[in-house]
């Protein structure tokens, strides 16, 4: 997938942002939501806010809710970024599916639903 983003012209991105980029993506997210994401100090996770800040692919709002806390959204740079890794993890997928079929494909996502049940995997730091 990393290959696929940084062929689709979005360069300076780590894996770790991808899965930033995940937590934030739906309704944005703040500090301390993505260091739970991550796995990682609310120092640490600041770190990554303000890179991706700097880089264009993030902003800090005020929380709608909680007047102490700001709120970490997506830029249009890091939506288009979104979808050019959700375009790369398909192609992926589909590179799979040249090996493994269809059903290869299905059984093994229906096998990774069961080991991971939650969903969609975190980083293991």
């Amino acid at each position: 997938m990393q290959e696929g983003v940084v062929a689709r012209g979005f360069e300076g991105l780590r894996p770790a942002h991808g899965f930033a980029f995940a937590r934030i993506a739906p309704d944005g997210a703040t500090v301390t939501d993505l260091a739970v994401h991550l796995g990682m100090t609310k120092q640490a996770a600041s770190q990554l806010v303000e890179e991706l800040v700097r880089k264009g692919y993030a902003e800090r709002r005020p929380h709608p809710a909680d007047a102490r806390a700001r709120l970490v959204v997506l830029t249009g740079a890091g939506r288009a970024c979104t979808r050019a890794a959700e375009e790369a993890a398909a192609e992926a997928v589909a590179a799979w599916a040249d090996v493994l079929g269809e059903d290869g494909v299905r059984a093994l996502r229906d096998g990774l639903l069961r080991v991971a049940p939650g969903g969609p995997m975190r980083p293991t730091w």
